[in-house]
């Protein structure tokens, strides 16, 4: 990935990780955005969210998300000189279940200290 491509994404995950603490929908809950991948045509960003709370909050936070992408979107054409806005499609971002998860089990694997 070039240096261009790392700036642009860093920078929509940055305005992304801003709009989505305003926006007002109660579907959306308590969201992180992890990442963001960016196409080279700048087309296309796939956003990847890590979600706090149980499957049932993370696919509803997901449909508010998609609902919201419009608004989101036009946040990022204000805010970044980009030649094109990218459409916007929202994954779960499972890296950070995953890493708890190693962390549980190098917890029970551990020898105590007491």
């Amino acid at each position: 990935m070039s240096d261009r491509m790392r700036r642009v994404n860093a920078a929509v995950r940055e305005v992304l990780a801003e709009a989505v603490g305003e926006l007002r929908d109660p579907r959306i809950g308590f969201v992180t955005i992890t990442a963001v991948e960016t196409s080279p045509d700048l087309r296309h960003a796939v956003v990847y969210v890590s979600v706090l709370g149980s499957e049932t909050k993370r696919e509803k936070t997901l449909e508010g998300l998609a609902a919201a992408h419009g608004v989101l979107q036009a946040r990022i054409a204000q805010e970044l000189r980009l030649k094109r806005t990218p459409q916007l499609a929202f994954e779960y971002d499972e890296s950070v279940e995953r890493g708890v998860r190693m962390s549980q089990l190098i917890d029970e694997l551990a020898p105590d200290d007491d």
